[in-house]
């Protein structure tokens, strides 16, 4: 399991693995309908949070979608030191 620090859920690393998996830019809707367990108003209430902190970045505003960033990705990896994170 990854470090989570105060802001984060356990929501927050299984939205990130998703679009770390897929590698597209996804919306709200479709990241919750394919991820158990975490409902459409966790993701859209998470992601301008995780967008927040560089983990996610928003890539189109008419749209809402989203994708992952190099931050995330080394989040992910066991890259980026959680102390980086908070903020």
């Amino acid at each position: 399991m990854r470090p989570l620090v105060s802001w984060m859920t356990k929501s927050d690393p299984v939205i990130l693995e998703l679009l770390h998996e897929s590698n597209l830019d996804l919306p709200p809707a479709v990241i919750s309908h394919n991820i158990d367990g975490v409902s459409h108003p966790t993701v859209k209430r998470r992601l301008p949070i995780l967008d927040e902190h560089g983990l996610v970045e928003k890539t189109s505003e008419k749209r809402g979608y989203y994708r992952i960033t190099e931050r995330g990705r080394a989040y992910l990896a066991g890259e980026l030191d959680t102390s980086d994170l908070q903020e």
